[in-house]
């Protein structure tokens, strides 16, 4: 027989894929762990129950967080649904506006904010412009073009055979306009064309070829031309797909009918799009051509204009940008996702986003070394966690990238470079999270719940979920304004003493005895399971395996629930103290030393777990076990 002593220093690998439990030989595979539920990795490598999540407002139904942040005002979040935009500052209502997107529209709806000007576009939706005039006011708009002396200086495009040629009946006043094939349809009544760079407006359509205008800018010619656009935007040919603001320009990536082009506003004018004679400070316009597909997904503004696709990603590097500097270059080939959008965002200099495949979370990254961008795969020892992806975040303040999935679970990923910490944890609630934002240093969700859909926010002072936190001025027994929780059992915190749980009624609950404060919410389960112990080059042969000891070092925490072999048991923390303290002192740091019995003859299973949904304070900094082995 063999013993072994194994030192869990931190998790700050996180949780492993099953595909790597035969990888012992992993750097990761000493500092990951089986299954890390419902915690946060620490910088310091120790694993925490996550924050609670505190119930802010019941929605009008299924909708999609957008962050709207101010210098002035922190914290702004507009909430797009049906029809409709609701706006909160700080998670307090503040208005509602009439918008144009249903809900079949929301997962493709992209933004890009400029000031107190928030555009949002998707492509079947002509672009929004959400402005906000102070504090309580906010108005919702078409987005509209400069327009010099009636002239709309929008993009313009020959959707066309390059062959098919357009005649007027005069040069000026209402005209007669004529293809010389089908052009026309009743839904360009009102769009802008140009012939030999001079505008019209179409005000009829009698047939396939042939239309009335007003011309706008006296025309050149009447004769025959090739050399005619229409707008490259409209409810005939789509409108933009996604946006960014790069340089003092309007950057619009693609459209539902041009996928792969690029528009850029005039330098300082970001709704100037006239190309003119080619200045440095005139627009700018070019489409990606390469062998495979290019329908843009995102663009974000960093080191270089970076340009996200469904089939590779992209740089514009030129400083300043001007239409002859600016090229195109491909960097890498993974490709972005189409199903939804899901924004890149940054992450110490790194932008993140999703590949196509919604399986690897990529690191887009510009490296000295190569003098180029690289694609990291930040998911590549845990595949399982990414399942369907349908919406993302990042929170600075706690360092973690929030990846919402199809099943309603949340996949975070704890991102720390300086201690070299990547580490995945899964988060669930008793319900579906369907859309994250981060804004005003603070990360809200929402979440179906039965058949309602609650805007929630992760706050760390919350160890329940849909939770409220309530106070009175004398002790109270009766507690109200629990509504949104009627007919579910709830955990309750009174005086930082855990209560019996209860089911709330009539949106309420009775409690005794009497409190000063209430923590009320549903409860939420932790997990820590570690990885096998890892044999490789210690027994050759081993056939069985036990546990002999294990002693965990906590910090500020009240409660254990420990299985070692024996079924889950609540484990004293100090001689003459409960697993769960009666008390608003939680136990400041120590070792727990458990012994643990019996052999197992399955070398993938952990040796121990923990497994608890008490809503009191819990961090686990680390694990020594004592392990004998059978060859």
């Amino acid at each position: 027989m063999t013993r072994l002593r194994q030192t869990t220093t931190n998790f700050t690998a996180g949780e492993i894929s099953p595909e790597l439990l035969a990888r012992g030989d992993l750097n990761a595979y000493a500092n990951g762990a089986s299954k890390l539920r419902n915690v946060s990795i620490l910088p310091t490598g120790g694993v925490t129950r996550r924050a609670g999540l505190k119930y802010l407002s019941t929605l009008v139904g299924q909708a999609r967080l957008i962050p709207f942040e101010f210098a002035a005002q922190s914290g702004c979040l507009a909430v797009v649904s049906n029809l409709r935009i609701d706006i909160y500052v700080n998670g307090a209502f503040v208005t509602n506006i009439t918008a144009p997107w249903t809900t079949a529209q929301l997962s493709q709806i992209t933004w890009a904010q400029s000031s107190d000007l928030l555009i949002l576009m998707h492509p079947d939706v002509p672009p929004q412009k959400l402005v906000r005039t102070n504090a309580t006011t906010y108005t919702l708009s078409a987005w509209s073009w400069t327009i010099e002396s009636n002239v709309i200086n929008q993009p313009y495009y020959k959707y066309a055979a390059s062959n098919i040629t357009l005649a007027t009946s005069a040069t000026s006043g209402n005209i007669t306009v004529t293809a010389s094939a089908a052009v026309f349809s009743a839904a360009y009544v009102g769009s802008r064309f140009r012939i030999n760079g001079r505008e019209i407006s179409i005000t009829a359509v009698t047939s396939a070829t042939v239309a009335t205008a007003t011309v706008i800018q006296t025309l050149s010619a009447t004769t025959a031309t090739t050399l005619w656009q229409e707008a490259a935007f409209s409810s005939v040919r789509g409108y933009p797909t996604t946006a960014c603001f790069h340089q003092d320009r309007l950057i619009i990536g693609g459209s539902r009918d041009l996928p792969n082009r690029i528009w850029m506003s005039q330098t300082g004018d970001i709704g100037n799009f006239y190309k003119g004679t080619g200045l440095d400070t005139q627009s700018i316009e070019f489409g990606i051509l390469s062998d495979q597909a290019n329908a843009i997904r995102g663009l974000y503004s960093g080191r270089d204009l970076q340009v996200f696709t469904n089939g590779a990603e992209y740089v514009v590097a030129s400083s300043p940008l001007t239409p002859v500097s600016a090229q195109i270059r491909r960097q890498t080939r993974v490709g972005s996702m189409s199903s939804c959008y899901l924004p890149p965002v940054s992450v110490d200099g790194a932008s993140i986003f999703m590949a196509r495949n919604g399986q690897e979370l990529r690191e887009f990254t510009y490296t000295d070394t190569a003098q180029s961008y690289r694609s990291n795969d930040l998911a590549l020892l845990a595949k399982h966690m990414l399942v369907n992806p349908v919406d993302q975040c990042y929170d600075p303040r706690r360092r973690i990238l929030y990846v919402v999935r199809g099943d309603g679970k949340i996949a975070a990923l704890t991102i720390q470079r300086t201690e070299d910490i990547v580490a995945w944890t899964l988060l669930d609630t008793d319900g579906t999270v369907t859309s994250i934002a981060n804004t005003g240093d603070e990360t809200y969700a929402i979440v179906l719940r039965g058949a309602q859909y609650f805007l929630e926010r992760f706050d760390d002072n919350l160890r329940v979920d849909a939770g409220v936190t309530l106070t009175s001025g004398s002790p109270a027994t009766l507690w109200t304004g629990l509504s949104h929780l009627n007919g579910r059992n709830v955990q309750i915190v009174a005086d930082g003493v855990v209560r019996a749980t209860q089911t709330v009624a009539s949106g309420q609950i009775t409690i005794s005895p009497a409190a000063n404060a209430v923590e009320i919410g549903l409860a939420y389960r932790h997990i820590i399971e570690p990885l096998p112990p890892s044999l490789t080059g210690v027994v050759a042969n081993a056939k069985n395996v036990r546990m002999i000891e294990a002693t965990f070092r906590l910090l500020n925490t009240s409660a254990l629930r420990l299985d070692v072999g024996r079924g889950l048991r609540n484990v004293m923390l100090k001689s003459g103290q409960a697993a769960i303290l009666p008390t608003n002192n939680p136990l400041s740091i120590g070792d727990i030393a458990v012994s643990a019995f019996g052999w197992s003859q399955d070398l993938t299973k952990s040796l121990w777990l923990i497994d608890q949904d008490h809503p009191v304070p819990f961090t686990l900094l680390g694990v020594k076990s004592e392990i004998k082995i059978n060859d």
